[in-house]
Formats: C-alpha cells, structure tokens, sequence
C-alpha cells in the first residue's frame, strides 16, 4: 500500500488517551451511577473538561462523546439515551431540554475529498429550547433561542429564534407564542 493510500487518525495520540480513558470512565462509574446523582455525573464530565453548571440534570443512559468540547448552562437537561457527539464544540445555553434518545453531532467529513478527512464544526443550542425524542442537530448549526424541534426532527441548518420546527428535514411549523 502506498503511503499517501494509508489512513492517517484525525486523533492526536494525546486525544485518543483521554478518549480510551472517560471510555472507561463513562462505561463504568458514569453509567452505573444512582439515577439521581446529577452532580457526580457532573464532577465526572468536569473531571474530563466539560464546562457543566451544576444546575444541570443529566441522566446516566447519556453518551457523551469528547466531553472537554461540551458547554451546559444552568437548568438544562440531557435525557436518557441522548447521545452528544462532541468531535467539535457543542455549546448548551440555560434551560434547554434535550429529550430522550435526541443525537447531537458535531462531527463530519469534508466528501468534496477523496480522503475525507474528518471535519469538526461547532453546535450552538440557545436558551430555552427543546429538542423532542429522537430529534437530530448535525454539525455546525445553531439552535435559536426558543426554538423547537419536533420529535424525530432533524436540523440540518440554522433553526430561527422562537419558531416550531418538524420534519426531516425540519420545516418551519409556526412561530412560537
């Protein structure tokens, strides 16, 4: 094989020790954690880097990948099954409820490529949204504030402040009262 045929890891090798270790961390003492001890999943998160308000409810059935590239604000929730693929920065705002089982994915591949190398853009999600069971926020796009993304919804672009949003791809439903 020739060399410029070979796969080169995105991953620093600094990276893909801290991610082997919360591996092990979020597989064990994460996972298996009293569903009402909020705050030691938080510790654990900030152990790891993760900028979570204590306010925060998150629940043990949560997988959080890359949790350093993870901002919570006050009063928001991560519900069971949820899965934050944090490859880039995913910013959480204040009181935002993020459903069961709603994917979070700040990562992709540049396919314009041939090697497709792996692309890392950003999640903002505002105050005050809620993002519906099974719903899907893909990368580099910025939830306003008040918004809604129906159940099984899925963002592939900017969602506007204070609007309803449903569908795949998600379509303005009306405006938020």
């Amino acid at each position: 094989m020739a060399a410029e045929d070979r796969h080169i890891s995105p991953y620093t090798t600094q990276e893909k020790v801290w991610r082997l270790l919360w591996a092990i961390m979020q597989n064990t003492l994460f996972r298996f954690s009293f569903h009402t001890c909020n705050k030691w999943r938080i510790f654990l998160l900030r152990s790891y880097g993760a900028k979570v308000n204590y306010e925060c409810m998150i629940r043990r059935t949560v997988k959080i990948e890359c949790p350093w590239n993870l901002t919570m604000g006050e009063n928001s929730c991560l519900g069971d099954g949820s899965i934050v693929y944090c490859l880039g920065k995913v910013t959480i705002g204040d009181r935002v409820s993020i459903s069961q089982n709603v994917h979070i994915c700040a990562g992709t591949h540049d396919y314009s490529k041939n090697d497709m190398p792996l692309l890392r853009p950003p999640i903002t999600i505002c105050d005050d949204v809620w993002l519906a069971a099974d719903s899907f926020v893909g990368p580099n796009v910025t939830v306003g504030d008040s918004a809604i993304l129906g159940a099984r919804g899925v963002a592939m672009r900017d969602l506007d402040p204070h609007t309803i949003y449903s569908g795949n791809p998600a379509v303005i439903i009306k405006k938020r009262p």
